[in-house]
């Protein structure tokens, strides 16, 4: 389908134990991608439809009262559940936005003064159009901050788009054919394999160097947090456990360079103007800061 990179980004997040943002216009298969790699990996699904009424408790739970019982009862949210998709996450108020960053940094919801934990392994995946912003909520810089990775999907080639019309005519359910490889638990396991990747001391600073630069660009009014610099080098080490190898190299760091920090930074008001992307200034720092040599 011409998603593999976008794909390898959510396997990344997932073994990383991170978060992503998809931020695509409609119809790019966003929510088909989110639903189907759940079904793949054996993980239960859930969905948000963000839309400004849509309250705290509609996402964590809520209590209620049983006369039976005479006691209230948690009523659990779509939050408990293994992959979460929020979508359209910028449509809600900030108020209910912020109902997610306990449980995607913290693994728990709390509730009524009562901490709850979600399953494991818990990813949300958040998705949002940046075209039509009429009637949205732009998340906060804190808020950004807590996905691991955002990534675009773009059209498909032609080629590409041809075979999706072939595959998949008016009316098929594209994941009729799709089979679950793994399971919730092995999924653990892996992430576990994945904190014993090596990740020399060499690429270590290669990568505080990189973050660092962020903060001295004059183009960027807010650069890369410290947060940052840890979720990058964690993204590498998954990164390189799916391209087979124990350890990481450059490569791994520098691919993931874009994906794990641009959404982080803020472009000053005249880079803004300019049209001088975050994006574009991480690849001039990459190009400008020599990476090590023998670094595996």
């Amino acid at each position: 389908m011409g998603y593999d990179w976008p794909i390898d980004l959510l396997l990344v997040a997932l073994l990383s134990e991170g978060h992503v943002l998809i931020e695509d216009v409609p119809g790019v298969g966003k929510t088909l991608m989110a639903r189907t790699v759940a079904r793949v990996w054996g993980l239960e699904f859930g969905r948000i439809q963000f839309t400004p009424d849509l309250l705290p408790s509609d996402v964590t739970g809520i209590n209620v009262f049983d006369p039976e019982k005479r006691q209230f009862q948690f009523q659990p949210g779509p939050v408990f559940t293994n992959l979460l998709l929020a979508d359209e996450i910028n449509r809600a108020t900030p108020r209910t936005q912020s109902a997610l960053l306990e449980c995607m940094q913290e693994r728990q919801v709390t509730t009524s003064g009562t901490t709850r934990p979600v399953p494991r392994p818990f990813m949300a995946v958040a998705t949002q159009n940046p075209v039509d912003m009429s009637g949205t909520f732009p998340l906060p810089a804190a808020q950004m901050d807590r996905f691991l990775l955002r990534i675009h999907l773009g059209y498909p080639g032609e080629a590409d788009e041809f075979d999706l019309l072939t595959r998949h005519p008016s009316g098929a359910n594209p994941e009729a054919d799709v089979e679950r490889v793994t399971e919730a638990d092995a999924i653990l396991r892996l992430q576990e394999l994945v904190r014993s990747v090596h990740l020399s001391e060499e690429l270590l600073h290669y990568a505080v160097r990189l973050v660092r630069a962020t903060r001295e660009r004059p183009e960027l009014e807010l650069g890369a947090s410290p947060r940052s610099a840890i979720m990058l080098a964690g993204a590498s080490r998954s990164l390189a456990f799916l391209r087979g190898r124990d350890y990481v190299i450059p490569d791994d760091v520098r691919d993931l360079l874009v994906p794990v920090l641009a959404h982080r930074l803020i472009p000053s008001r005249d880079s803004a103007l300019r049209g001088r992307r975050p994006d574009l200034v991480l690849e001039d720092i990459v190009e400008e800061i020599p990476a090590p040599v023998d670094a595996s």
